[in-house]
């Protein structure tokens, strides 16, 4: 009875855009996972049924199903099933991306606490990372963002004046730090370390985490032409996001 609801709810779902017929059957079953139709865990018909139900080739609904599988939307069990996944947010690994946008693309809503955000002067260290001398006085900022009230990740940003002179002034609880930054001094190169990490008793406060849950922190330092803007410390916690990345090959 509950796949053949799905079926229904599915099949009303898909879209008459003009679109490859796969792309068309993964943006139906998306939008069943996103508004809660099909649930987590949930067993999702079969091959065989999505082919009758929405009168397209198996090899459509395979494909269809594999890169969803491999989009972390669905999980597939050899001789038992498809079913529905456990949704975690995601970041984009290889891109810069805004976090706001990221969460209302899952159809969340999305808010930030301001911890910090003040000047001083750049020590040895951030003096490196921004391509300053020490001393040189420096931006900082300390964010929490929320989806939905869960906090999802402490931004620790610091930000070369020079380039964002305006970034202390800025309203951040209308926009994010990446909004302003891209548009005053738009990214042109980036670099990433990413590494699993536990966090300290002041950064799992923030985040809402028991003692021994680890994080994900990415470290990105980003340029505008030959200009070093910022240096941001991005603090994931590790139960509640995943990273994404995506490359094309030459094979």
């Amino acid at each position: 009875m509950v796949e053949h609801t799905a079926l229904a709810q599915l099949a009303a779902a898909m879209s008459d855009e003009p679109a490859p017929i796969y792309q068309r059957v993964k943006q139906a079953i998306i939008s069943q996972i996103r508004e809660g139709l099909w649930k987590a865990n949930q067993r999702v018909p079969s091959e065989s049924e999505l082919v009758n139900e929405l009168g397209v080739s198996r090899m459509t609904i395979n494909r269809a199903l594999r890169e969803l599988t491999s989009e972390g939307f669905l999980v597939r069990m050899q001789g038992v099933g498809t079913f529905v996944a456990e949704m975690k947010g995601y970041t984009a690994m290889l891109e810069v991306h805004n976090i706001a946008d990221e969460i209302a693309q899952r159809g969340h809503q999305h808010s930030c606490k301001i911890l910090a955000i003040g000047q001083t002067k750049a020590d040895p260290e951030q003096a490196a990372v921004l391509g300053m001398t020490t001393g040189q006085m420096l931006y900082h900022s300390l964010i929490v963002h929320y989806e939905n009230e869960l906090p999802v990740q402490l931004e620790d940003r610091l930000v070369n004046p020079l380039v964002a002179p305006d970034y202390l002034t800025q309203d951040y609880q209308q926009m994010t730090p990446y909004t302003y930054l891209m548009r005053v001094a738009p990214l042109t190169a980036g670099e990433h370390i990413v590494e699993a990490v536990l966090p300290d008793a002041r950064q799992r406060k923030h985040l809402s985490l028991d003692e021994h849950e680890p994080c994900l922190l990415i470290r990105r330092q980003t340029w505008s032409d030959t200009r070093i803007v910022t240096y941001a410390r991005l603090l994931y916690p590790g139960s509640r996001y995943k990273l994404l990345g995506r490359f094309r090959g030459h094979g």
